[in-house]
């Protein structure tokens, strides 16, 4: 028989729970659980709402911060909410700031990794853990060495184990590096593999691994016009067992790839003459030539970026971006700006991408399609010096830097209000930015040195927000060499931050 009690039990849901009982509930909740409870009923979102859950949280995540409220909060979780936002935008001008000086060359590629900062130096590879940084205890690491210039750093994690991994580092992540040197290596805490067999210097890696999880790999291009799939499962001396095909079709230098969003065996590559070949990688064989091509198209050359988002391909070539769909190779639109495109980045989510000229970058929102197929920019980010080469642009900011540039600037995406300017150095000019990284409330800029002054010293300068509490004031009397030409007046601000605050 049933028990009678199974009803009545099966009966009761969350939702039967009083709203005190709820919010005990859910302050043990993350913020990302907070925000699917808000959104799955009203009900639900009521206790979501509630100014307990949100005053948790704001002492989690900062717990020695005052509480501050904005003149436009009403509640703690829009204050929790401003400040997150705020801290994203480097709205601060006390971040944690440590300087790591390096003689040499600059760096020129840096990775985030956790709590970790990987660098390339020359043929070097370097990391600094930045949990050392809060005890002021700096130790820079050699990763590896090649024996000519990283031409290109790729960290990918896995879902499943390789063969050189243990138990206890199958949450960790690969490093693939590549070298004028023809070498690429592997590195992860089971140690280091190299991949031998190119005619050439690899000049750039796939920026996604390719294939199911049992059939992981990597795609690199060189200068021999070659493209070359390898698996990371694979072993063998020296990796000759991991090339799994050679992919013939440029007849000049590969510089470029992408993975195909909406499909994760579709590989584009691009060379230096603007032929763009798209690869089904899932039919690669190394006993058949090209037989894998399944769609060309051109671009001008010399491209300088490439992303894949979904069935889309976006290319940055000359003063050009050109969005293609890889289902028919058809072009879908056009952005063109008056100056040569040095940099690009691209944000699906709100339908904007970004192109760094010189002294300017432009911000274009994609939906705004005329029928010439031709896109109208919406906002232009001026005040900068010489090419913007660096480009980083996420849900909350866009950064902006480049070689001739002392400073990194910072922007709001949606109105092109500049939320900071960071110095990469000490110095105010003779610099630039080489290289830099951005991740969370984290950003680690590169500094070349002076050739001005004798024995220079390149600068790592690492910052962390996420302690800071002393917010940038707007001044609204600034000099507006530096607005947005389509959104009025912002605010500009120079931070004057000491080693350790």
């Amino acid at each position: 028989m049933n028990d009678p009690s199974s009803s009545s039990r099966s009966s009761t849901t969350i939702t039967d729970l009083d709203m005190d009982t709820l919010t005990r509930c859910a302050s043990y909740l993350s913020l990302r659980d907070i925000s699917n409870m808000a959104m799955s009923c009203k009900y639900l979102k009521t206790a979501a709402y509630c100014d307990s859950i949100w005053q948790s949280l704001y002492r989690q995540e900062w717990p020695k911060v005052v509480h501050e409220w904005p003149p436009q909060a009403s509640s703690i979780r829009e204050t929790y909410l401003s400040r997150h936002r705020a801290l994203h935008q480097f709205k601060y001008l006390d971040p944690l700031r440590c300087d790591i000086y390096r003689v040499g060359k600059p760096p020129h590629h840096i990775l985030f990794e956790k709590n970790s900062v990987i660098f390339s130096q020359g043929s070097s590879i370097y990391s600094f853990d930045t949990d050392d940084l809060m005890n002021r205890s700096i130790s820079v690491a050699t990763r590896g060495n090649h024996n000519a210039r990283v031409t290109c750093m790729r960290l990918f994690s896995l879902s499943e184990p390789y063969k050189c991994q243990s138990a206890s580092e199958r949450n960790d992540n690969i490093l693939i590096t590549s070298s004028s040197d023809h070498f690429i290596r592997l590195w992860s805490k089971g140690g280091s593999r190299c991949f031998k067999g190119h005619t050439g210097p690899v000049l750039t890696l796939s920026d996604k691994l390719l294939g199911d999880d049992g059939r992981k790999m990597f795609a690199r291009g060189g200068e021999d016009g070659t493209v070359r799939l390898w698996s990371i499962y694979s072993s063998g001396k020296r990796g000759q067992h991991a090339l799994k095909a050679t992919l013939h079709g440029h007849e000049k230098a590969v510089s470029l790839m992408s993975v195909a969003g909406h499909k994760a065996a579709l590989l584009v590559s691009i060379s230096k003459n603007g032929k763009v070949r798209v690869w089904d990688t899932s039919a690669a064989s190394s006993s058949i030539r090209s037989s894998c091509c399944v769609g060309m198209t051109s671009v001008p050359i010399s491209p300088v970026g490439v992303k894949c988002h979904e069935s889309l391909l976006y290319v940055a070539a000359g003063s050009s971006v050109t969005a293609v769909d890889l289902r028919t190779m058809q072009r879908v639109f056009t952005v063109v700006q008056q100056v040569k495109i040095h940099s690009f980045d691209l944000l699906p989510s709100k339908s904007l991408l970004c192109t760094g000229g010189t002294g300017r970058a432009m911000l274009w929102d994609v939906r705004r399609v005329s029928n010439t197929f031709k896109a109208e920019p919406t906002i232009e980010l001026n005040g900068l010096i010489g090419p913007v080469k660096l480009l980083h642009m996420d849900f909350h900011r866009v950064v902006t830097g480049g070689p001739d540039d002392p400073c990194v600037l910072v922007w709001e995406p949606e109105t092109g209000t500049q939320t900071n300017s960071l110095l990469c150095s000490d110095r105010t000019s003779g610099v630039g930015c080489s290289a830099m990284a951005v991740d969370g409330c984290r950003i680690v800029t590169a500094s070349s040195p002076d050739e001005h002054y004798d024995n220079d010293y390149a600068i790592l300068r690492f910052r962390d927000f996420r302690s800071a509490s002393i917010p940038v004031s707007p001044n609204p009397s600034e000099a507006s060499s530096t607005v947005s030409k389509f959104w009025g007046p912002q605010s500009d601000s120079d931070s004057e931050e000491s080693d350790w605050q």
